[in-house]
């Protein structure tokens, strides 16, 4: 069994991606995330990666011709979509404790899905997870601080694309290169 994912879908997208999860699995790749929007028509967009973060376009493809087979037998829309089959990209989406773990010292926003302390959106940079509990450093006027923001009252966390994550992104790529 793979990672749960924490911060997950409602509604339509819970369903459909109720639907992907076992078929990404089938494929050595863990469901990201289901979006599902009104462009172009209908889109359903499927986010999927592995757990080394090596998602190649063959995977994409695979993922994507499967799914479409048990959309069809599933029939989890009532009209005609678009799929799109894709990686989580530098700037990814956090659903996963490993991914929070594995992002310390990024720097991320992360919308919550209640008011916390009078607001939604929060952005700092990752310094910690425990519990459930992401710790997340903060600057503002009256200086640094750092806040625990639980994984259970996120609507979203992404990372922010910066220098230091793309130094970290191709400092990854050339060590997966070199093995």
């Amino acid at each position: 069994m793979s990672e749960p994912r924490l911060i997950t879908e409602s509604g339509l997208e819970a369903r459909v991606a109720t639907i992907a999860e076992p078929v990404c699995e089938g494929f050595g790749c863990r469901l990201v995330r289901v979006r599902i929007s009104g462009r172009d028509g209908l889109t359903v967009q499927v986010m999927i990666d592995k757990a080394d973060g090596e998602v190649t376009v063959d995977d994409c493809a695979d993922v994507s011709r499967d799914l479409s087979a048990v959309f069809d037998v599933e029939d989890p829309l009532d009209r005609a979509y678009h799929l799109e089959v894709s990686s989580p990209g530098i700037d990814r989406v956090l659903v996963r404790a490993s991914d929070f773990e594995r992002w310390i010292g990024h720097e991320a926003k992360i919308e919550m899905s209640r008011l916390i302390d009078g607001r939604r959106r929060f952005r700092g940079v990752i310094e910690g997870y425990a519990d459930g509990i992401v710790s997340v450093g903060m600057s503002g006027e009256a200086g640094s601080e750092t806040t625990g923001l639980a994984v259970a009252d996120m609507a979203e966390a992404k990372l922010v694309m910066n220098d230091a994550l793309l130094r970290a992104s191709l400092k990854a790529g050339k060590q997966a290169l070199k093995a």
